[in-house]
């Protein structure tokens, strides 16, 4: 449903398009708006990894909940219609629980963490740029640190500690357009999937066991916003 609006918004925009100077080789361009993770995981089974029980299988799930931050884009138009892009945006922080296990905390819940997703992306804008309306596609390589991890109180009652995440690379790849409301402010809009592999730790004191689990975060990232052509 959210994407259909979203198309549906970008052709009424096209078809409403003033005469405007868009993109060319050597712009400069800015975008900043609020961006949306929404988190699609798929995890394996919580394993034991060190301890009495060491290989136990103790199967349930993590979940990671969603979140809406400031978003940020710098690009730099190569040529006309080729660009590069970066991604960034203020630190996002997702809610954390494991449910189904031995383990489980306070109704599941474990904690939280931050994550940060910066994305380098090669984009291509198929339009004369001429258009005011600048539809585009885009994919490219993304490193998403994780820090901040904490063990909420009811958990830590439970004997949990030490929970942490490991950074990782992925890919990435996002439609989008940009919409020229004068020859250098522009409306934007955008989604991207990002693909985030990750294992994550935790230790439970109460059995003397630490556990992991393998999340495929899948995010889809929704963002809206307003851009400045240099």
């Amino acid at each position: 449903m959210r994407t259909t609006l979203f198309a549906t918004s970008l052709l009424a925009l096209a078809i409403a398009a003033p005469s405007v100077q868009a993109h060319q080789a050597g712009d400069i361009i800015v975008r900043a708006g609020a961006i949306t993770v929404q988190t699609k995981e798929n995890t394996s089974s919580v394993k034991v990894d060190r301890g009495g029980l060491a290989g136990a299988d103790l199967g349930g799930k993590a979940t990671l909940g969603n979140d809406t931050q400031l978003g940020l884009n710098f690009a730099y138009m190569v040529t006309d219609h080729f660009g590069v892009e970066l991604l960034a945006a203020s630190p996002f922080k997702h809610d954390v629980a494991i449910k189904g296990t031995g383990l489980d905390a306070a109704n599941g819940s474990l904690g939280s963490l931050k994550h940060l997703p910066p994305t380098l992306s090669a984009v291509f804008y198929p339009l004369d740029s001429k258009s005011a309306f600048q539809p585009y596609v885009g994919a490219g390589i993304t490193y998403t640190w994780f820090f901040d991890e904490k063990v909420g109180s009811s958990a830590t009652a439970n004997g949990f500690d030490n929970f942490r995440v490991n950074n990782t690379w992925g890919w990435a790849a996002q439609v989008g357009a940009d919409y020229m409301l004068t020859d250098n402010i522009m409306l934007n809009g955008q989604i991207r999937y990002i693909d985030i592999d990750t294992t994550a730790y935790v230790n439970n004191n109460a059995l003397g066991v630490r556990a992991k689990v393998d999340v495929d975060v899948e995010p889809l990232v929704y963002m809206v916003g307003l851009g400045y052509k240099f």
